[in-house]
């Protein structure tokens, strides 16, 4: 189930959430007989948000009461004001500069595997383990990072920003499993948390009301101003452009004969663009802050399956390497609503190769 052999086996802090996956983590690197240590980390409670702190205070509940169940400690770690800066700082800052965000990969990167990380040196744990649907492979050259075998909840998509450093003190024992075998193992053992629902996509709006979330916590004033065509006809006026992002087809207010679909956003002229289904295709991009999971960039053109968004569709693509260590991706298919600001992932087969951010 995980990548070391038994006399290997150490201490693993398991981050837990209160939920099923992180539980059955915790349940199955036991049974294994590891020294498991759980720990929970308090990331978002804003006072104006009751909501989301009763969210919380539940998930610190639910996995207390599981940690006492595997009769294992838990420890509860408030990263509250790391986790507003790093993270939905950047969420609302994207907004403002009118690209569409994908906070996961960075909370992944910087908070989970980041100063969680940091917490499992100073308690001299060897691993952090956690209930991503994910696989490590170790290899020759370091270690590969692999999809889950459940493509339903394969989360690779997620941990692009990843390093060899970290790979090799990392251990996902779901990644080889469906999440119908999770479910099941937690009803055989009777787990209190066996039927809670899947956690939302993003933990810290808890109404999925982005555009009242970024309100609340921007210093940009939503400005109205022009919705035009592609030949610049005016259309109508918006209502700001953080309200907007690329593919958007509701609630755009324009009335027209056929859809019209969020096409470009131009914050220099606070103008949005629209256009019927047929200019919502592109072939190429380019993306920028690229990580590659080896460590190692490609010093040619190579074949790769590319995803633009976790439930896209993987399409074949041409990734060339740029001198400023930005990649070009030329797709065989059309990609449809490619949103700057969210994130290229590029694969091999099943292994994962890197990703970075798509660029206006």
């Amino acid at each position: 189930m995980t990548q070391i052999s038994k006399k290997e086996r150490a201490s693993v802090i398991v981050a837990m959430s209160g939920g099923v996956d992180s539980s059955i983590t915790a349940k199955l690197l036991k049974d294994e007989g590891f020294d498991v240590t759980g720990m929970i980390m308090r990331l978002w409670g804003d006072k104006a948000d009751d909501a989301q702190q009763a969210k919380m205070e539940e998930a610190i509940s639910d996995a207390s009461e599981m940690a006492a169940l595997l009769d294992i400690p838990l420890l509860v770690k408030d990263f509250r004001k790391q986790f507003k800066e790093i993270v939905v700082d950047y969420f609302v800052a994207a907004y403002e500069r009118s690209t569409t965000p994908n906070p996961c990969p960075v909370c992944n990167k910087q908070i989970k595997f980041g100063l969680l990380m940091q917490e499992v040196d100073k308690i001299g744990a060897h691993y952090l383990a956690t209930g991503h649907y994910v696989r490590i492979k170790k290899a020759r050259s370091g270690y590969m990072l692999q999809k889950g075998v459940d493509p339903h909840k394969d989360q690779s998509y997620f941990l692009y920003k990843l390093n060899q450093q970290q790979l090799a003190r990392l251990l996902f024992p779901l990644g080889g499993l469906l999440k119908s075998q999770v479910r099941e193992m937690a009803a055989a053992h009777n787990f209190p948390v066996k039927n809670r629902p899947e956690s939302q996509d993003l933990c810290f709006i808890g109404d999925n009301n982005y555009r009242g979330f970024i309100s609340r916590y921007s210093n940009l004033a939503f400005r109205k101003g022009p919705i035009v065509d592609k030949s610049g006809t005016r259309l109508g006026t918006h209502a700001g452009l953080p309200c907007y992002t690329i593919g958007q087809r509701r609630g755009i207010g324009v009335a027209a004969g056929e859809p019209l679909y969020v096409t470009r956003m131009e914050p220099e002229t606070n103008t949005l663009v629209v256009g019927d289904k047929t200019e919502r295709f592109k072939y190429a991009l380019t993306a920028a802050e690229v990580n590659f999971i080896s460590g190692t960039a490609p010093v040619s053109p190579i074949p790769v399956t590319l995803k633009i968004r976790y439930a896209a569709r993987g399409v074949k693509a041409l990734l060339t390497p740029l001198l400023d260590g930005r990649v070009s991706l030329q797709s065989e298919m059309a990609l449809n609503d490619v949103a700057p600001g969210q994130s290229a992932v590029f694969y091999q087969d099943e292994t994962l190769l890197g990703g970075g951010i798509i660029e206006p």
